[in-house]
């Protein structure tokens, strides 16, 4: 059984990989094929012809409708056929799978199940990516893993300790303490370290922002949204300056940099996944030197992820019978695959009725 639900929206695309052209692109095993209508709104098809099945992404856009490369079968962005080579009549079954499709967040948003279900109210917020008041960029990256183990990876940051040593990572991530909470659709990890040498990346980023170069007080606020989405609240500020929340204080990050790491991981196979990040900040916001160099250096931290994911799938492929065992630091992860969990249950089908086999007679 698939470890995905389908009942969900999911990210099929950044709003720029969208054009009047088709896109290819699997989603939780099903084949799609993507593009803008004249009016710039997405849709979405079944990528696979009524007529002999060929990936209708190997066709061409006519106005709002894909001309099948084949056989010139034409489909309308609601999957139904507008026209058929040498005949009048039109066979009334020949349509194919339209599925919803919002854009919003600067992502391109699929929900590959029952469509009577796709709310749009539903789709995971994300609004750093285009809000005022923040500024930044991002990019997807296609890992040969199954989909949780990014999230396992994003809800323990421990990791950055040992794989991103030499720009985010430093020993304080790995031993400060940490507090997980967890509700029905979301779990989150707190972890503030207070009065650090900042590690290279943040010393960096503060230097430059706020002319500061000294201790800090440092944290990451990790927000799981179930089935796929991680956003992680992070920055440093200047140590002592109030920035920790402390009772009714929701703490005052003023002489600080404060960015969001925004995750979104979209099953592609039951063993591999799109995975879609950003990076939004809130300072210097005009300066787009910083926003390509953020770009591009959070670009080479996640291809070191990219690396331990695509080889600890391996090994989980190599050794199909080995259980996990859990840490201490594993509580998010833990909270976000039972949630996970949760909804791919509540799309088992029921179990039919109990056979009980007759006794022969004797």
């Amino acid at each position: 059984m698939a470890h995905f639900p389908l009942n969900a929206w999911y990210a099929a695309a950044y709003d720029v990989e969208l054009k009047r052209v088709l896109l290819p692109r699997t989603i939780c095993n099903r084949k799609m094929v993507f593009y803008r209508l004249q009016d710039g709104s997405p849709a979405a098809l079944e990528d696979a012809c009524w007529h002999r099945l060929l990936p209708l992404s190997m066709g061409r856009l006519d106005g709002d409708e894909v001309v099948c490369g084949y056989h010139g079968l034409v489909f309308n962005a609601e999957g139904r056929c507008t026209h058929m080579p040498s005949q009048e009549t039109l066979n009334p079954s020949a349509c194919v799978r339209s599925y919803p499709v919002v854009e919003r967040h600067r992502f391109i948003w699929v929900w590959p199940g029952d469509a009577s279900l796709a709310d749009p109210a539903l789709i995971p917020d994300l609004h750093w990516n285009d809000s005022p008041g923040w500024t930044g960029d991002g990019k997807m990256i296609r890992v040969a893993c199954d989909y949780r183990l990014v999230v396992d990876n994003l809800m323990d940051l421990t990791h950055e300790t040992f794989v991103h040593g030499s720009s985010i990572g430093d020993r304080a991530v790995a031993e400060a303490p940490f507090v997980a909470t967890h509700g029905d659709r979301f779990a989150t990890v707190t972890r503030w370290m207070e009065g650090i040498t900042p590690p290279p990346f943040w010393a960096g980023q503060i230097r430059h922002a706020r002319g500061y170069a000294g201790p800090v007080d440092r944290w990451q606020i990790i927000r799981f949204e179930a089935p796929c989405t991680v956003t992680i609240d992070v920055g440093v500020a200047v140590a002592g300056t109030g920035a920790p929340p402390s009772g009714d204080n929701p703490g005052d990050r003023s002489q600080g940099v404060n960015g969001f790491v925004l995750n979104t991981i979209t099953p592609e196979t039951d063993r591999s996944c799109h995975y879609f990040w950003a990076f939004a900040r809130n300072y210097c916001l005009n300066e787009q030197r910083i926003t390509h160099e953020l770009r591009e250096g959070v670009a080479g931290i996640f291809r070191e992820d990219e690396a331990v994911l695509e080889a600890q799938q391996r090994a989980i492929d190599e050794h199909p019978d080995h259980q996990f065992y859990n840490l201490n630091i594993d509580a998010g992860s833990m909270w976000a695959r039972k949630l996970i969990d949760r909804l791919v249950a509540a799309e088992a089908p029921a179990p039919g009725p109990r056979t009980i086999p007759l006794r022969p007679a004797a």
